[in-house]
């Protein structure tokens, strides 16, 4: 027992926060679900977490850092067409490759990953250490966001209505994303003059939020994949094929963003940041916004945004450090 806690202490410590509460939101997903009233009491939670998120999104997110990264139009131009044209073309072209490696309904939760914005946070974090546009990356990463309340549900109502899942994004999805998402985000917007210096200097606490907010989705998604008896149903075989058709598409991304820099002729700070920034979707935005389109949390669409995202974190972690050296500089990059 004491060697079990020893080794389970070690394998917390090699993990960041936000992937522990994710593992630990799984396991008690899995060993501890919530049923009945209290469902309902998670369920109002998360929906209460996910307004919250939003509103000090909003609060956050500077108008001026935002105009100021426009203005680079032919670095924001590409990173928006790798994130909102290149994904939601190439995946369903891959479909044959794909499918059969996923199964068909994991593969509809590749769709929905392909239609969501870029990360913010780590695609800043990643562009800093290799040395990369951190400004642009900013930019980049928040403008996608804002964008993806509407693009996503846009591409989710185009891709799926031609997969063997239908989703009619109609006005009272349009309703539920104002009044869960956009509502709270421009409110925090509005509220910037007020509040702007005080979350500021509480980011450790707004951390806390943000990360707690998808705790709060992955576990109350797993609980009721448990209890709905959805992971016997599971093919383990799919599972690893997820998580190859995953590593995959990330590769695919960035070598095509690439090829599309040095063709453009971007310098390597501006490479950098369009590489992370249009090869990566958002966990953070993706799952409320799913709660949103869908009114509830589909496992066949949230699993493979999980498996997606720790793909594309240790792939872009093992990259930042890469060309972090002195040797990326002098190389080929």
């Amino acid at each position: 027992m004491n060697r079990l806690r020893e080794r389970l202490h070690r394998f917390l410590a090699n993990r960041d926060r936000f992937t522990t509460g994710i593992l630990l939101s799984v396991v008690l997903g899995l060993l501890l679900p919530c049923s009945g009233t209290a469902a309902t009491v998670f369920d109002w939670l998360t929906n209460a977490a996910i307004v919250l998120l939003f509103y000090l999104y909003g609060v956050k997110l500077s108008r001026k850092s935002v105009i100021e990264g426009i203005l680079n139009w032919r670095l924001q131009t590409l990173v928006f067409l790798f994130t909102f044209v290149f994904f939601p073309l190439v995946v369903p072209l891959l479909r044959p490759l794909l499918e059969p490696l996923t199964g068909a309904a994991l593969f509809m939760g590749l769709v929905y990953v392909a239609c969501l914005p870029s990360t913010v946070q780590s695609s800043i974090a990643f562009t800093s250490v290799a040395g990369g546009n951190v400004p642009a990356a900013v930019c980049s990463a928040s403008v996608s966001s804002l964008l993806g309340v509407f693009l996503t549900p846009l591409l989710v109502g185009i891709l799926f209505s031609t997969g063997t899942s239908h989703v009619s994004v109609g006005m009272d999805t349009v309703l539920k994303i104002c009044y869960q998402i956009l509502l709270p985000f421009i409110l925090g917007q509005l509220s910037q003059r007020w509040l702007q210096s005080f979350v500021r200097n509480r980011k450790e606490l707004i951390r806390w939020n943000d990360q707690g907010t998808i705790w709060l989705v992955v576990y109350t998604s797993f609980s009721g994949a448990t209890v709905a008896g959805y992971w016997q149903r599971l093919d383990a075989l799919h599972l690893g094929g997820l998580v190859l058709a995953s590593l995959l598409l990330l590769v695919l991304a960035q070598l095509a963003a690439y090829w599309a820099c040095r063709a453009l002729g971007f310098n390597r700070a501006d490479r950098i940041a369009i590489i992370f920034c249009g090869s990566k979707k958002s966990l953070a935005v993706g799952a409320p916004m799913m709660l949103a389109i869908f009114g509830y949390l589909d496992n066949n669409l949230l699993l493979p945004l999980m498996v997606f995202h720790q793909v594309q974190l240790m792939v872009c972690a093992w990259l930042a450090r890469r060309w972090q050296t002195p040797e990326a500089d002098s190389g080929g990059y």
